[in-house]
């Protein structure tokens, strides 16, 4: 189980998110501690009567600047606790941590395939005091391992990887429910992978069977542009119909993806992260011998797709490569002008009667021999055939020191101070 603490200063912020998924039967009120209501019958009434329960404490409250706790408790998708259960698992986290007294509302949502618990509180006691979240995380931790074992659950250590694995799977329009399949898809997109253009970024979501795609048009004279997203086959043939970004979040338009992919960019420059699988991208591509699908193959061993995009006569004019191991996003002219489109075009689409780059045997499998035999001088060799096949490059250990490069930049841009006068 996987416990998320988030805090905050509006209560009714949390409230409405989580009454909004009851009103559209996404989600049910399971409990609740010190509350004035039963949680049933009229929205705005239901909301008034839940604020009312944190009163006295929101208004006792001294100096805490984000009094509002909202915990999601995420049990593994494999597990299933009825509802009885959902509540004891609540009021068990709730004690191990110290908010045990403290008013809180318990949701169980249930529009993402995983059952799981949303508990609304406060971390403000009665007196107006916080309440200690020392070693909060530790805390936590602990309290779920335990629960684990107490309700039979699988254990999970991993927030991230288990957080996002649910939803970082390809959509699939057999099962319905466009829109939240869409929505789960691009908000874990957005927490854990970073790209830094419109092209990276529709490149990423394809290898979930996504489609982004830009849409330009005029409302009352003013031109805009905005996204929508589609679900795709396998091929990338859309096979859904295009739901709008704003529709999922603000964040997904035109105007918050450019914000995220400027920021991206700005961190890109500064030297905060850097491409790691250049050597990767370059065995695999001259261990092809052509062969997109060999290509394709040994990418996938190092955790590498790459997305190729064609022209309707089959001119490769763009290549992009994610990292799902750094979880970083490519357009393959990052790494330089070797691993242009135009390069990989030339790799894969020339005639069957022009020459390949292909070992001494001439059956096209320089990967396979390099592997086989003497490394030192199989290496050698493969970089020796690289270089008069296609004169460009001798293999980096490491790669370019992209923190250097960025300081050296800063420097050459400084402004020479003004010197005084000579004595």
């Amino acid at each position: 189980m996987v416990a998320k603490i988030n805090r905050g200063s509006s209560l009714y912020g949390a409230l409405i998110y989580n009454q909004q998924k009851v009103n559209n039967a996404a989600a049910r009120v399971i409990s609740g501690h010190r509350m004035i209501t039963d949680m049933t019958g009229n929205t705005d009434k239901v909301i008034q009567q839940t604020m009312l329960s944190f009163e006295n404490y929101l208004l006792a409250n001294k100096n805490t600047e984000k009094p509002i706790l909202h915990i999601s408790l995420n049990p593994s998708p494999e597990d299933y606790l009825p509802d009885k259960q959902f509540s004891e698992l609540a009021k068990d986290y709730m004690d191990r941590m110290g908010y045990g007294d403290q008013p809180y509302i318990v949701y169980i949502h249930e529009d993402t395939g995983r059952r799981h618990i949303h508990i609304v509180s406060t971390c403000v006691n009665e007196k107006g005091d916080k309440i200690s979240d020392t070693y909060e995380w530790n805390r936590s931790m602990k309290a779920c391992r335990d629960l684990e074992q107490k309700y039979g659950l699988k254990n999970v250590a991993d927030k991230k990887n288990e957080l996002l694995e649910p939803y970082l799977k390809k959509a699939d329009y057999g099962k319905g429910d466009i829109k939240t399949q869409i929505a789960n898809i691009l908000k874990s997109v957005r927490n854990s992978y970073r790209y830094q253009t419109f092209g990276e970024y529709s490149a990423l979501l394809s290898c979930f069977n996504i489609e982004a795609r830009q849409v330009k048009g005029e409302h009352e004279g003013v031109p805009f542009t905005g996204i929508v997203y589609s679900i795709t086959d396998d091929t990338g043939k859309p096979v859904s119909k295009p739901v709008k970004s704003s529709l999922v979040g603000n964040s997904f338009g035109y105007d918050g993806l450019n914000k995220r992919m400027k920021h991206n960019s700005k961190e890109f420059r500064a030297g905060k992260w850097k491409p790691r699988i250049k050597n990767e991208v370059a065995l695999a591509m001259h261990g092809s011998g052509g062969d997109r699908n060999r290509f394709a193959s040994v990418l996938k061993g190092y955790g590498i797709d790459a997305v190729l995009r064609e022209n309707e006569e089959g001119r490769i004019y763009g290549v992009t490569f994610i990292d799902h191991h750094s979880k970083e996003v490519y357009n393959g002219s990052r790494f330089g002008k070797e691993f242009s489109a135009n390069r990989f075009n030339s790799l894969f689409n020339v005639p069957s009667d022009e020459p390949r780059l292909t070992n001494r045997a001439g059956d096209g499998n320089l990967w396979k021999d390099t592997l086989a035999g003497d490394f030192p001088s199989a290496a050698s060799e493969m970089e020796s055939a690289i270089e008069q096949a296609f004169g460009i490059f001798s293999f980096e250990q490491h790669g370019d020191n992209y923190e250097e490069i960025a300081f050296t930049n800063r420097m050459k841009h400084r402004k020479k101070k003004p010197r005084g006068p000579k004595l």
